[in-house]
């Protein structure tokens, strides 16, 4: 997941971009608002944008502005004002969420996982009720997953849910904790073990039932994935 990060602060950029990486994202750094919209046009595959406000040349309310004419990106402003007329005028131009400087970095992660959540969860609602991806149909509604040749998979609620999520966003990678945190609906602590022990189930489940598709891929270091061509 690519999080573009806007500020011309270098201490603040780089602090930012430190922490993103330790959560498993992939920074995109801009200075200002111009380099911000070069960057954003130039990677679509953006999923975020970590906004300062008061930058050179466009700041970040312009930035906001331009965006929001044909993006629905999730934007988490960044900025030194603190009242509420100054959140309430980043919200209403457009921006997601504010968190004013200066900040503790793992508020500003958590803030991101909820913004990245909130998006996915919208995404989901337009999901088609079924999925194909190649040896599995899987039916959204019925919580049913059956192989292409009919057979059902009997999964439990959270394996599905694992399932689903990465069916739903395919060849996208999810690390332990963006899984624990979209499928178990809590704030990840030591999730890491428990992801991967649903995860092995389901795979097998998965293998016996198709005679060995290995349908989930680990991408090491990072999470899973289901790679669709």
């Amino acid at each position: 997941m690519k999080i573009l990060v806007v500020d011309d602060d270098i201490e603040i950029a780089e602090l930012l971009e430190i922490y993103l990486k330790n959560e498993g994202y992939e920074p995109v750094m801009a200075a200002d608002g111009k380099e911000a919209i070069s960057k954003l046009n130039t990677n679509p595959d953006i999923g975020l944008m970590i906004l300062d406000v008061m930058m050179p040349n466009m700041n970040g309310l312009e930035v906001v502005k331009i965006v929001r004419k044909d993006s629905r990106v999730p934007i988490l402003m960044l900025s030194a004002k603190s009242g509420d007329m100054d959140k309430i005028q980043g919200l209403i131009t457009g921006a997601d969420d504010y968190v004013t400087k200066p900040f503790n970095p793992l508020e500003v992660m958590a803030r991101v996982r909820s913004l990245l959540r909130r998006a996915d969860n919208a995404v989901q609602d337009k999901t088609p009720d079924v999925l194909d991806i190649g040896s599995l149909v899987i039916n959204k509604d019925s919580h049913e997953v059956k192989t292409a040749n009919g057979d059902i998979v009997n999964l439990t609620a959270l394996e599905f849910g694992i399932l689903y999520l990465l069916a739903s966003h395919p060849n996208r990678v999810f690390s332990a904790d963006d899984i624990f945190e979209r499928v178990w609906q809590q704030e990840s602590v030591v999730s890491a073990k428990t992801v991967m022990v649903h995860v092995s189930h389901l795979r097998d489940k998965i293998e016996e039932a198709t005679n060995g598709d290995q349908v989930i891929q680990t991408v090491w270091g990072v999470g899973y994935k289901i790679e669709v061509n």
